[in-house]
């Protein structure tokens, strides 16, 4: 166990079955660990050490590392944004259009299938004490939130815009280039400028 456990640490708390079998750790080790409830599985083939200094984003690190081309979206990123006061049940997840079907069991997902255009468009990558995931920024967040007004409420879309242009941060020329990339100008802009002028 001591090594399955080492091989994990030196792994930021993650391992593939794949990875595990070269290292020359036997199956039924692998079993046994997750019967006493040292590793768990999140995915087909994608093992967690469960007592590991995770910080407050493992959620995140679970999808990144279950999906190498994840990147969080949506509610999700309003709220790691500080953009919103809503914890989504559920962590969006953005994916290009061609990915095969993907789901986990926990954490759960919402997978959105984003062209190419909006997919490639705002990704930063944020490096924790634990690993990395990919977001996209919060003026992308902004514009993506505008495109599915419809499904998941105008509402949110302007508290995020509102909040957004709270922040010292604020960035309007960057704003406006997303909004016109993102094909979200016409509906947005008429409420930067309302919000602005106020």
């Amino acid at each position: 166990m001591e090594k399955l456990i080492k091989f994990f640490k030196v792994h930021h708390g993650y391992s593939r079955m794949k990875d595990l079998r070269n290292a020359g750790i036997h199956t039924r080790d692998i079993a046994k660990a997750m019967d006493m409830k040292i590793i768990e599985k999140i995915n087909p083939g994608l093992y967690k050490l469960i007592d590991y200094s995770w910080d407050e984003y493992l959620s995140f690190l679970d999808v990144a590392n279950a999906k190498k081309n994840a990147v969080i979206c949506l509610i999700s990123a309003l709220e790691f944004h500080q953009l919103s006061t809503v914890n989504p049940p559920v962590i969006s997840i953005a994916v290009p259009h061609n990915t095969d079907k993907f789901s986990m069991k926990y954490p759960p997902v919402k997978v959105y299938y984003y062209q190419d255009t909006f997919y490639e468009l705002g990704i930063e990558e944020i490096k924790t004490k634990t690993g990395s995931f990919k977001i996209y920024n919060a003026e992308k967040t902004i514009c993506d939130m505008f495109r599915y007004r419809n499904k998941l409420g105008e509402d949110l879309a302007l508290e995020g815009l509102r909040n957004y242009l709270r922040r010292k941060d604020a960035n309007l020329a960057k704003l406006r280039k997303y909004a016109i990339k993102c094909q979200v100008k016409t509906v947005l802009l008429p409420y930067l400028k309302a919000m602005v002028v106020k």
